[in-house]
């Protein structure tokens, strides 16, 4: 008897920050045991949600849209000012966000929101952020990046 053939999984083609998922990001491979929640199909378009390895297995956790987040909170998408403060955070971390307007101090605007995912940069000036947020804490996001500059503090974990 022949053993049963092990089944094709998709697995990361190269190393891979968080983003949206292209062609050359994805290949099929054959994995047994696959890991739970492995994707056959359907990686390309989707969002990364944390840096992955070559070879490692896409899983459903891996994938933005597949992340539980907190009861009551919403994925926000916010622009840092700084760019090169993102390096300095992963998926998970604690942060404060402030808001400065021109010739005024800077306001707090969102107190402990954790972040969900740090898409690519696409250029050096801002970078942007996913956070779990409640749905207040998004608006006064939305509202205060519309006409201010918004940084970060870190929380210790």
């Amino acid at each position: 008897m022949r053993p049963d053939p092990a089944p094709t999984v998709l697995v990361a083609a190269r190393d891979l920050a968080p983003g949206v998922l292209r062609p050359g990001d994805v290949r099929a491979v054959s994995l047994a045991p696959p890991p739970d929640g492995a994707l056959r199909t359907g990686a390309v378009g989707r969002v990364l949600a944390g840096p992955m390895r070559r070879g490692e297995p896409f899983t459903d956790a891996r994938l933005l849209h597949s992340l539980h987040l907190p009861a009551g909170t919403v994925a926000t998408p916010v622009r840092i000012a700084d760019a090169d403060v993102a390096s300095l955070l992963s998926p998970g971390s604690t942060i404060a966000v402030l808001a400065a307007w021109e010739g005024q101090s800077a306001q707090l605007v969102a107190d402990d929101v954790t972040v969900v995912t740090i898409p690519k940069a696409t250029d050096e000036h801002d970078a942007l952020l996913v956070l779990a947020t409640t749905p207040d804490q998004a608006g006064r996001l939305a509202a205060a990046q519309a006409s201010g500059r918004l940084s970060i503090t870190i929380k210790p974990t």
